[in-house]
C-alpha cells in the first residue's frame, strides 16, 4: 500500500452508506452535533483525549480536520443518522502502517445512540471499505484497558483479541494497559 494512493483517496474521502447510516467528510457546520457528545466526560473515559472545554473549541478543530482532510492525512468519517440527520459519532482510520498494508480503526458515538447498533454498522462499514477498496492485509482496533463495551463491539464484528500490553501507553497522567483486536483480508472474505 503507497501513501500517496491512501492520501488520494482521503483527500476527497468517499461518502459511505448503511442502512440507517451515512458516513461523509466531518464539516464545521456539524459543530454543536460534535460538541454535544465531545464535552462529555464520560464519552472520553476510554479515549486519550480530553472533553472539549467550549464551542469554540470544538469549531477550531473542526475548521483544523477540514485542512487535514484536503490534503488527505485524516482518515476519520462523522457518522450520520439518515433518519435524524445528526451526526451521532465518527468511526474511521486513526494510522496505516503502510509498508505492511495495515490499518488501525478508531470509532467515538454519542450515548444517546448507543445500544442502537449504530456503532457495529458503521465499524464494520469502515472494515469493509478498508479490506475492499483499500486492499488491507490486517485491520486492528486497540482499546484502554476497562472499555468492555469497545471489546464486545470488536468481537461483534468478527475481530480476534491478541493481547495486552501493560502500562503501556501514558493517557492523562496515568499509565494505562492498551488492548488490541483486529482481522485479516482472509478471515473478512470467509464472513
Amino acid at each position: 500500500m503507497k501513501k500517496e494512493n491512501i492520501y488520494r483517496i482521503f483527500s476527497k474521502i468517499p461518502t459511505l452508506e448503511t442502512e440507517r447510516l451515512i458516513l461523509r467528510k466531518m464539516l464545521v457546520s456539524d459543530k454543536d452535533d460534535i460538541y454535544a457528545y465531545s464535552r462529555r466526560e464520560d464519552v472520553t473515559e476510554y479515549l486519550t483525549w480530553t472533553p472539549h472545554q467550549s464551542l469554540a473549541y470544538t469549531t477550531d478543530y473542526l475548521r483544523y480536520i477540514g485542512q487535514r482532510y484536503s490534503v488527505g492525512d485524516y482518515f476519520d468519517w462523522a457518522v450520520v443518522e439518515k433518519k435524524s440527520g445528526r451526526v451521532i459519532g465518527s468511526c474511521g482510520f486513526t494510522r496505516f502502517d503502510y509498508p505492511n498494508d495495515a490499518g488501525e480503526i478508531g470509532y467515538v458515538f454519542h450515548p444517546d445512540f448507543c445500544g442502537k447498533g449504530y456503532a457495529t454498522e458503521a465499524v464494520r462499514e469502515v472494515v469493509r471499505f478498508g479490506f475492499v477498496a483499500l486492499k488491507l492485509h490486517r485491520i486492528e482496533a486497540r482499546y484502554l484497558k476497562g472499555n468492555d463495551r469497545s471489546c464486545r463491539l470488536m468481537e461483534r464484528i468478527g475481530m480476534k483479541f491478541e493481547g495486552e500490553r501493560r502500562e503501556s501507553m501514558l493517557v492523562k497522567g496515568a499509565y494505562r494497559t492498551v488492548g488490541t483486536y483486529s482481522m485479516l483480508a482472509r478471515e473478512y472474505q470467509q464472513k
